[in-house]
């Protein structure tokens, strides 16, 4: 859920990696790396039933993404009396 709101509220595409496999004997990693479209939209995710490296892949959509920062202008919303250095 964190990295779908990530990918809202910065209106861009989540990249998530994620280790999998036995580390050490106090410590296991299971995976559920993924990829999230601006909308929060859950585009290719790897499995966590396996022990396996495994590689997601996603095609990325200019068009949807302008469209949704169209339709969504959070940008608009920037305080630039707070934020100047990263106002633009």
């Amino acid at each position: 859920v964190l990295l779908r709101a990530r990918a809202v509220e910065t209106q861009t595409y989540v990249f998530a990696a994620a280790q999998i496999g036995r580390h050490s004997a106090k410590r296991s990693s299971y995976g559920d790396a993924m990829i999230v479209d601006p909308w929060g939209v859950v585009v290719a995710r790897c499995s966590r039933t396996t022990s396996e490296p495994l590689l997601a892949l996603a095609e990325i959509n200019i068009d949807y993404l302008e469209k949704v920062r169209r339709e969504m202008p959070v940008f608009s919303h920037k305080r630039p009396d707070i934020f100047s250095d990263y106002s633009s």
